[in-house]
């Protein structure tokens, strides 16, 4: 059985940590063509990209940073790791956009519901897994050699952002007008 396959038994109250079940396939205007969604924070979706192996990836509608797609973790394995480090997908999904000292800030702050810590406990023990020693550095350091120029997008996406598509067609006027 996969780790993925394990979490999913674990049957887990995924809203204490921002891994709530939703769609899996995302249906946002910027979510990739290929993503497979593992839980949802709101409309921040997280999950896999067809095409990037295990990659796990943010989707952020309402991005802070000037992409609304990034990698959070090379695998899944990371990923909890990382999760278990930050304690929720709040503090992972924004060290795009923020430095050190607002992400330790943050994990000082932030205050943790009711569950949280019980739940964290059980990831670590069930699926014996530690948290990331380094996680800020571990996400900047993926996203900074991450090429986003690869992903690619639906013509929702292009037309939200009133961009030209890539395969050159233009919107018909019952789209345009629902645009605009």
């Amino acid at each position: 059985m996969t780790l993925l396959e394990q979490y999913r038994c674990l049957d887990l109250d995924g809203s204490l940590i921002g891994l709530e079940k939703g769609s899996e396939t995302g249906d946002s205007f910027c979510t990739p063509i290929g993503m497979t969604v593992l839980g949802w924070e709101n409309s921040i979706h997280y999950g896999f990209i067809h095409g990037y192996g295990e990659m796990v990836f943010a989707v952020n509608p309402e991005s802070c940073a000037d992409r609304y797609v990034y990698p959070l973790a090379k695998n899944f394995e990371d990923f909890l790791r990382l999760l278990l480090a930050c304690g929720s997908t709040t503090a992972m999904e924004q060290i795009i956009c923020w430095d050190r000292e607002q992400y330790e800030a943050f994990l000082r702050d932030d205050p943790a519901p009711q569950g949280r810590k019980e739940l964290l406990e059980r990831l670590t023990a069930e699926l014996k897994l530690r948290p990331m020693s380094e996680p800020f550095d571990s996400v900047k350091e993926l996203q900074a050699v991450f090429d986003s120029s690869l992903l690619r997008y639906s013509n929702e996406y292009y037309d939200t952002l009133g961009l030209e598509r890539p395969d050159g067609t233009e919107p018909d006027s019952q789209e345009t007008a629902f645009i605009n």
